[in-house]
């Protein structure tokens, strides 16, 4: 049963102290001082609470006469606490929520009720643009692990009273702050109805992958299937084009993106450097992007299917025949690279920014010059994996570039085993993952090819200048 506020300030203490863990929390402080005669106690999380606001609020606190005390938390803190936020509570939830969220709880005795004051701060970094979706025209910000800088950074963008954001809360143990953002009346109200449902109806015990968590959470969908439901994006530039475009965005504090829904495959492989630019410049880097995704996910597949059938090969092309022996399969030689860059890619992410040089060099040496002259690798293969995985990088979303590699592997595998039947059912295979693939509101991942507007299809290939800005996605 949840404690009863009294107005002993000592059995308050006495509780809070138990419930906070005071004497087993270095971080947890209680400070006590007199006010008015009175004695009153106050509790804050060090490193979240603003030192100077604090030292100034106490010397005033300090100086409270006796004489006409306030009868209640509320005149009190309207008399004396001159700072912007304030807020009075008496329920216990309340109060364990505004601790550790960084908010001081004020006790005083005589009252039942407890002033929180909203002198907090949150240790962040600065704003700076993201490594992964760099543009080389537009704005250099981007989000940070705060949610409430990151709300800021959208407001900055829509100063509209439609822009709507809601604060909730997902977990039972980690209570981590979500907020759903969206442009009222330009939002799917069934959609927004279902999300904001299921993020209520959320019983999990925390987010301890953040987003990764509440997307599994939101959409139990089939695992096999490779392709994101959602678009991610650490950019405020492009989550609020999102917006006001219509979709929903949903913050998730402690992670510097927005996952934006619905999202189809063609909102996931858009990029924001497609409208820094004039109508024809754009048009020609989403065909390049499009057209590199496609030939990177087909090119090692098919050049195996020609290595096995090389009366297949059109006249002019024989040399793309593999001259020097092979001492190990074709297939093989694929199937090691993928994994070596994978394998490589890990290990980028985990040396230190100081030896990242000198493992890109010793990189190139072994696997370039190396493995070809000692006989594991033909420079073909050699040549054709390094197209695949300069084109990976063309992709602003991480999943879908897993996507296509997964697929592609499949394919290679079908085409390795099977022949030209395997891959021709690895083709298909690609076309029903897609083509049955559903976006978490329930509508196709194809459209507006499935259903067809030819419109909007024919928009999501050629960028042109849309005379209405809301409808224009970054």
């Amino acid at each position: 049963m949840p404690y009863q506020l009294g107005k002993d300030i000592h059995a308050n203490m006495n509780y809070f102290n138990q419930l906070f863990k005071v004497d087993k929390s270095f971080d947890i402080l209680c400070r006590t001082f007199q006010t008015g005669g009175k004695l009153a106690c106050l509790y804050f999380i060090d490193g979240f609470a603003k030192d100077e606001p604090l030292q100034k609020m106490l010397q005033k606190l300090d100086i409270v006469k006796a004489e006409n005390f306030p009868k209640s938390a509320k005149e009190y803190a309207d008399a004396n606490i001159g700072y912007i936020e304030v807020e009075i509570i008496k329920e216990e939830k309340a109060i364990v929520k505004n601790l550790f969220s960084g908010v001081p709880i004020l006790l005083i005795d005589g009252f039942d009720e407890v002033i929180a004051i909203d002198a907090r701060t949150y240790p962040a970094r600065g704003v700076e643009e993201p490594e992964k979706d760099k543009v080389m025209r537009g704005s250099r910000d981007g989000f940070v692990e705060t949610i409430v800088f990151n709300t800021a950074l959208i407001r900055r963008r829509i100063r509209s009273t439609d822009l709507v954001m809601k604060m909730m809360e997902v977990g039972a143990s980690s209570k981590t702050d979500v907020v759903v953002t969206y442009m009222d009346g330009r939002i799917d109200e069934r959609l927004l109805s279902r999300i904001i449902t299921k993020l209520e109806g959320l019983n999990i015990d925390s987010l301890s992958m953040n987003q990764e968590s509440l997307a599994e959470s939101l959409y139990r969908g089939s695992w096999f299937n490779p392709f994101p439901k959602y678009k991610y994006s650490e950019r405020p530039d492009t989550t609020a084009a999102c917006i006001l475009e219509g979709s929903i965005a949903i913050l998730v504090d402690n992670s510097p993106a927005a996952m934006i829904i619905p999202s189809s495959i063609f909102d996931i492989v858009d990029g924001t450097d497609d409208y820094y630019f004039p109508p024809i410049t754009g048009t020609y880097i989403r065909l390049t992007r499009l057209i590199i995704s496609l030939i990177a996910m087909i090119l090692t597949p098919t050049f195996l299917l020609l290595m096995e059938n090389q009366q297949w090969i059109p006249e002019g092309f024989e040399f793309i025949i593999v001259k020097d022996p092979m001492n190990l399969p074709l297939i093989w030689q694929f199937l090691i690279l993928e994994l070596t860059i994978d394998g490589l890619r890990l290990a980028a992410v985990n040396t230190p920014s100081m030896l990242s040089t000198p493992l890109s060099v010793v990189a190139a040496i072994i696997i370039g010059d190396f493995t070809v002259s000692s006989g594991w690798f033909n420079a073909e293969a050699m040549l054709y994996m390094a197209f695949v995985v300069l084109s990976s990088y063309t992709q602003v979303s991480f999943e879908l570039g897993y996507a296509l590699k997964f697929l592609r592997l499949i394919l290679l595998i079908l085409t390795a085993i099977f022949g030209v039947w395997g891959y021709g059912a690895g083709i298909i295979l690609i076309l029903v993952s897609v083509a049955f693939n559903k976006t978490i509101s329930g509508k196709s991942y194809l459209y507006p090819l499935i259903p067809f507007n030819g419109r909007k299809l024919m928009r999501k290939f050629f960028r042109v200048t849309l005379p209405n800005s809301k409808n224009q996605r970054l």
